[in-house]
């Protein structure tokens, strides 16, 4: 039976490969037809190879290859295959699991598609006879027992054999061939008359053709025939047979294959084809996707040699997918209009299109139709032009072309006129929801930080993935924010939902906590602020924060958490924590909420991990697992390169359902530590000449002589805007770090200074602002508790030693406090 099911196919070798135990190869466990050896089929295909076989189990889809296309593969590849031979492999799986390969030698150019279908079907019945032998014997798959998997396959196929003895008419049926001509086992006499008494009257005279004696020659011959069923119904059947000869060659006895035609082509039929194309598009997002889905339904299927799909946009025809993609393949037209990755070709240049498109209705044109040089390069054989409507009006073409002669079906033209509402329909969809993932995208960059900024001791990094559903744009977050004094903050949230609103509370908390830290709030007090603002503003939405204050130069951290995931570290030896940080409930629940803070200490080549939900929870992993996974890849990667720790951390997340925010911070320690001394300022009639007398003082310890000058200027008019505009104490600050020598001035007062427009020349005063500006190589404001501190800082040249000067207002490396003026 497997012989002649091998003849339905027009196959000269089928072969089954199944797993090893390792996973590592392809091994072969059953053939039936011809010698292995003579089409050079191996015992066993690598999976690390490349070759048709590996590559139809690694992608899951049938690879159909002739000796030309296998020439491509090199050394992998069947090399003894004869050059008049063709390959299929087709991979065989059940419950998505891959368990092998069914392996086909074609004696011709190529499959048709009638005969890729039931290797198809055949394909699924092998699998489940795989899936099922494998769970009898609890052994890997293909171990089915004594019966054969291409043989027992057939039988849930519904295809019947026979062998007739053509010198006596004798004819033997199995039971699966007298099902479909229904007739009862106990009522069958082996005659062939009592089968042909079921066939339709018109159909006899092909199956007597096969068995004329004029017409007997050894070979395969097919056709399809009609028995009408007792109940007046007809069925279609098709019949597959070979003429065996003796050992003179003399034709001796038929073996023959009927099946259900329904069985055997399920994809020719119209309504099946049309609705696999829709539900293939049903889940085409973009347009991207919507092109693939139409190439791959109309190419193979179709026969055809050349499928482009085009988009209407003013006068011009904007490609979106051509297959074959090489340039070569299409009209010189085309090619000189191909500027980006697809080429847009203006409507004017092809007059059939700009006709069809103007009336809106498939043409299909046959060999020799007197194309344009636009389009008579691309379908030698017919072309089939197809536009597109949506919503009332024409939005795209479809051009299917073929270089041999083609006709067209009458099932041909019905599939390809609902192929054009289908696909038009789809393209509209694919561009609404790419207009609105742009949108989502610029929204979620306008609202995240574009780049982080350079921090001393340490590098930051950060990843966002949105959802992969509805709106593109969520509510997580993330921020860096630099902190005087070597300090640096760091964020990420997660405002409830995915929508517009989600994103405006998600901009306005992520600004209001960085203002409440550059304001210089611990970070327990930035998270209440947030926390009453949210629940100020009236919102059904509520955000989950944790924000980490770190100073750079000790490694001392700060944490506070608001009903968000905890915070990762992995240590310098490669081990990995979660952060017991004590969280408080999520932000905008409760206006008199408090938030714990707790203190840790950082080594040097520490990694912290600040994430969202997204990456560690989902419906199908619960948060404690997703932690776990982090953790694992964590702890497992390279800390060298900070960017790549972060992709390693996301995983597979193709397919989410929640957008997805990361923060990396890996801290180095400072190289270089600042040094710092402070003056506080009393206001007295000689207040600006103590504070000069302390920086010299302080620059002399720290070596600084070339730019003492402008230094003790920038401090004179810092100082003195201070005690003149502003009420309160006044602080001077000294900080060293490299070459930049930081001056900060704070008072109590919140007003920032203001840099005059214009100063007559006849004034006295106003010309501070502008000299600090001019010799600073930066400067400005920051408010700090309730005042301002104003700053400027200065390149220097410093003359550093391991011993700071003894007896002056600073220290190397520590702050020195406050030294008063006496």
């Amino acid at each position: 039976m497997t012989e002649q099911a091998m003849a339905f196919a027009a196959a000269a070798l089928t072969a089954v490969y199944v797993l090893s135990a390792d996973g590592d190869e392809l091994r072969l466990t059953e053939t039936a037809g011809g010698p292995r050896a003579l089409y050079g089929l191996p015992t066993s295909y690598p999976l690390a190879g490349r070759s048709p076989v590996a590559d139809a189990f690694r992608t899951g889809r049938p690879q159909w290859s002739t000796s030309a296309k296998l020439a491509v593969y090199g050394e992998n590849a069947q090399r003894a295959l004869p050059a008049d031979m063709s390959l299929g492999a087709l991979p065989l799986g059940a419950d998505g699991r891959r368990l092998g390969c069914l392996v086909v030698v074609h004696p011709g150019h190529g499959f048709d598609a009638e005969q890729r279908n039931f290797l198809e079907l055949y394909a699924d019945q092998i699998a489940a006879q795989l899936k099922a032998g494998a769970q009898v014997g609890g052994g890997a798959p293909g171990r089915t027992g004594p019966l054969s998997v291409l043989r027992s396959a057939l039988d849930h196929l519904h295809v019947g054999s026979f062998t007739l003895v053509l010198n006596t008419g004798r004819i033997d049926a199995d039971a699966q061939l007298l099902e479909l001509v229904d007739i009862a086992p106990d009522a069958f006499d082996g005659r062939v008359e009592t089968l042909l008494a079921h066939t339709v009257p018109e159909d006899l005279p092909a199956l007597m053709s096969i068995v004329e004696p004029g017409q007997l020659s050894l070979g395969s011959r097919d056709l399809e025939f009609r028995i009408r069923r007792p109940g007046g119904e007809l069925r279609w059947l098709r019949l597959c047979c070979r003429i065996q000869g003796d050992a003179v060659g003399t034709p001796e006895r038929l073996l023959g294959l009927v099946a259900d035609a329904s069985y055997l082509r399920p994809t020719a039929d119209e309504v099946s084809r049309v609705q696999r194309l829709s539900a293939a598009l049903a889940n085409a997002m973009t347009v991207r996707d919507v092109s693939l889905v139409v190439t791959v339904a109309l190419r193979e299927p179709l026969g055809a040699d050349r499928v482009a799909l085009a988009e209407l946009e003013g006068d011009r025809l904007v490609m979106t997918a051509l297959d074959p993609p090489e340039p070569g393949a299409w009209p010189g037209i085309w090619r000189s209009e191909w500027r980006s990755e697809w080429p847009d070709v203006p409507i004017r240049a092809l007059p059939t299109l700009e006709t069809a498109l103007r009336e809106g209705r498939i043409c299909l044109l046959p060999p020799g139709g007197g194309l344009e040089p636009g389009l008579a390069g691309m379908a030698a054989g017919g072309l089939a032009v197809l536009p597109l409507p949506a919503q009332g009006r024409v939005v795209g073409v479809c051009l299917v072309g073929w270089e041999e002669p083609h006709e067209f079906s009458p099932e041909e033209r019905s599939l390809l006129t609902a192929t054009a509402g289908l696909v038009g329909q789809a393209l509209m969809r694919a561009h609404a929801y790419d207009a609105e993932h742009e949108l989502a995208t610029m929204l979620q960059r306008s609202l995240l930080p574009r780049r982080l900024p350079a921090l001393p001791g340490g590098v930051a990094v950060a990843r966002y993935l949105p959802a992969m559903s509805g709106l593109e744009v969520g509510g997580d977050w993330y921020d860096v924010i630099p902190l005087p004094n070597g300090h640096v903050a760091l964020v990420i949230g997660d405002v409830q939902g995915h929508s517009a609103g989600a994103a405006t509370i998600m901009g306005q908390i992520r600004t209001a906590i960085r203002a409440y830290a550059v304001e210089g709030h611990p970070p327990d007090v930035v998270i209440c602020h947030s926390n009453r603002l949210l629940v100020g503003m009236e919102t059904e939405l509520f955000a989950t924060c944790a924000y980490v204050e770190l100073d750079m130069e000790e490694g001392d951290a700060w944490f506070v958490r608001a009903g968000h995931p905890p915070p990762l570290l992995r240590h310098p030896d490669g081990s990995t924590e979660e952060v017991a940080v004590e969280g408080g409930p999520p932000l905008g629940v409760l206006a008199d909420a408090e938030f714990a803070l707790t203190a840790v200490g950082l080594a040097p080549g520490t990694v912290l991990a600040l994430l969202t939900d997204g990456l560690v929870e989902s419906a199908s992993v619960p948060l404690e697992d997703g932690l776990r996974r982090v953790r694992g890849a964590l702890s497992e990667a390279d800390p060298s390169d900070a960017g790549r720790l972060a992709d390693s951390l996301l995983g597979d997340l193709s397919r989410r359902d929640d957008d997805v925010a990361l923060l990396l911070l890996r801290y180095d320690g400072m190289k270089v530590r600042p040094i710092r001394a402070g003056w506080a300022v009393w206001r007295l009639p000689d207040a600006v000449m103590h504070a000069r007398r302390f920086t010299a003082r302080t620059l002399r310890s720290w070596r600084v002589a070339e730019e003492a000058d402008m230094v003790l200027l920038v401090v004179s008019e810092l100082v003195t805007n201070a005690l003149v505009h502003t009420q309160g104490p006044v602080r001077l600050d000294l900080t060293l770090a490299g070459d930049r020598l930081r001056v900060a001035v704070s008072d109590s007062s919140p007003r920032a200074p203001a840099k005059p427009v214009l100063v007559d020349w006849e004034s006295t005063g106003g010309r501070g602002l502008l000299l600090v500006e001019a010799m600073s190589a930066a400067w400005g404001s920051v408010p700090v508790s309730g005042g301002k501190q104003v700053w400027s800082e200065v390149v220097v040249t410093t003359h550093r030693t391991d011993d700071p000067d003894p007896g002056t207002g600073g220290s190397a490396g520590t702050d020195p406090g406050t030294v008063v003026a006496g």
